[in-house]
């Protein structure tokens, strides 16, 4: 066989990130590449993505265009490129690819790659505060603010004590307010942040 079929045909990228779709062969001699088709099935329907053939690259879904790309410069490898991922994109991809031979017969092989598009688990949340290390006077007002990276939606929740240790559950939502500081607030806190 002309394709490499060998490897993983399941591929999972990031939502908003970029992967890429295997599909090599090694040249053989006496034959020759006519024709790359990229497409993609989902909800029953298959369509084209990408084409190459004699007069260049041609990309076949808007919603692809400027998102795609296929190696130019590397005989054999017409993996495909994608970047900006969105949820719908994930689908059954298929990479056709079509010879020639020197009598003019043709041969077609095909290798298909599982895409599922992933949203990212929540970052470990930083405490935004006026100053590292507060120190307030009796009586002001300040507040505390928890930020997380990851795909939305992500949901906070604020403690007092130690992370593992015995901690007191103050309140959700991505700020903890002080209305009137007293001395038995002074202490640790800390925040969780959650996404789905």
């Amino acid at each position: 066989a002309l394709l490499d079929l060998s490897g993983l045909h399941q591929v999972n990228g990031t939502w908003k990130g970029s992967t890429a779709l295997p599909c090599t062969y090694v040249p053989s001699e006496g034959f020759t590449q006519q024709t790359l088709v990229w497409s993609v099935t989902r909800d029953h329907g298959t369509s084209t993505v990408f084409r190459r053939d004699d007069s260049g690259d041609h990309v076949l879904l808007s919603r692809f265009r400027d998102r795609v790309t296929v190696p130019k410069n590397s005989p054999g490898d017409v993996t495909l490129q994608m970047k900006n991922l969105e949820i719908p994109d994930s689908g059954l991809y298929t990479c056709h690819v079509t010879w020639s031979s020197k009598n003019n017969s043709l041969i077609t092989k095909e290798m298909t790659t599982t895409v599922k598009v992933v949203k990212v688990a929540v970052t470990k949340p930083v405490i935004r505060a006026g100053e590292p290390g507060l120190v307030l006077p009796a009586g002001a007002s300040t507040s505390l603010t928890c930020v997380a990276g990851g795909s939305p939606p992500i949901s906070y929740r604020w403690f007092r004590g130690e992370p593992g240790g015995a901690a007191r559950r103050l309140g959700s939502g991505a700020e903890l307010t002080f209305d009137s500081l007293q001395p038995s607030h002074a202490g640790k806190y800390y925040c969780e942040a959650e996404n789905r």
